[in-house]
């Protein structure tokens, strides 16, 4: 199905299907109670997993968030029910005290005023902490993301890809060697977001390359809604084509695999038709991102599909805790999970 290096980069050749859960510890404390189709009470995680076939959950990790959320140990908890239920694991290493995405990324508070070689053992620092103790806790995740969503860099200004571009290749350099220091079978990634924006990954990533950076696999965000905002001249099926051709263009450039690390639909429980739209959206990019990508892509990971309408528009289930048709999209027969 893929090359011998692809093959020895992507691992034993399955094609994973998971969730961003980073809030569920959150919504667990203010007493949320899931359930599934049937309105029977259900653990989450054991809820993705058995009934729709999800393998492995993502988690945010922030460097001195307040309150707590996101921290290492909030990693550590939710790792470990994720390691008992026998599922892999991808962190997520935002490099920040709170989020950090293309409009942002801030420097957390204790690394502020350092100069970039400060800025770097930092990194370094950080993600072996957080790393050492997943292993002293017989935690060993399978993907590391090093950093979240870095279309324009990280810890700006001094990580900015357009204005620093060495210094962000630098950081990414750091991240990967930080990780395979404690976990040197892990797969490293770097994420961008717009998956359907072949001209950022061409940008970016050689920028990644040319200045020393390191990476195994790339990952990307792929959200239609999100596209389409703003953009009317835009439809859903164009964005999820040109991601699958993206994929395929960044695995060949590249020499690797890509995984789409985000994605997400809209719930609208007044409008019923949505959620099934957001379920023959997700199928399909399930389905092609399996069978269109040559092999090269990896999964499909939903980021926070747990979360109720009212607080994030493109969870995946409703104001009962239950889940909306979105969700059937990860049902697949299971002759075509058979490799």
């Amino acid at each position: 199905m893929t090359g011998t290096m692809l093959a020895q980069i992507g691992g034993d050749g399955d094609f994973v299907k998971g969730a961003d859960v980073g809030f569920l510890a959150g919504q667990e404390r203010r007493g949320v109670k899931f359930h599934d189709r049937n309105g029977q009470e259900r653990e989450c995680l054991e809820l993705l997993k058995n009934d729709y076939q999800m393998s492995a959950i993502r988690m945010r990790v922030w460097v001195n968030p307040r309150g707590g959320d996101c921290d290492k140990f909030a990693l550590l908890a939710m790792a470990k029910r994720v390691k008992a239920l026998g599922m892999d694991l991808m962190v997520d290493f935002h490099y920040s005290d709170s989020w950090a995405d293309p409009a942002k990324q801030p420097i957390p508070r204790a690394w502020q005023g350092h100069n970039y070689k400060q800025m770097k053992k930092d990194l370094r620092d950080f993600t072996i902490d957080v790393l050492t103790l997943l292993k002293n806790n017989g935690i060993e995740p399978r993907w590391v993301q090093v950093g979240n969503e870095t279309a324009n860099g990280l810890l700006w200004p001094v990580g900015h890809a357009e204005q620093n571009p060495k210094q962000y290749a630098g950081f990414i350099r750091a991240g990967y060697d930080a990780v395979k220091k404690v976990f040197p079978k892990a797969i490293v990634i770097v994420h961008l977001d717009r998956g359907h924006k072949q001209s950022l990954y061409d940008w970016n990533l050689d920028i990644v390359k040319k200045y020393g950076g390191k990476f195994d696999m790339v990952g990307m965000s792929l959200y239609p809604y999100w596209a389409m905002d703003g953009h009317p001249e835009l439809n859903a099926d164009e964005i999820i084509t040109d991601c699958m051709a993206n994929i395929r263009h960044v695995s060949e450039k590249y020499k690797c695999d890509v995984m789409i690390v985000e994605t997400g639909y809209e719930v609208d429980e007044r409008h019923p038709e949505k959620m099934e739209e957001g379920r023959r959206q997700l199928t399909r990019v399930i389905r092609e991102a399996r069978t269109e990508t040559d092999g090269h892509c990896r999964g499909v990971f939903y980021w926070e599909p747990q979360c109720l309408p009212g607080g994030y528009k493109l969870g995946a289930f409703d104001s009962k805790a239950s889940p909306t048709a979105i969700m059937e999209g990860f049902v697949e027969e299971t002759n075509e999970n058979e490799e």
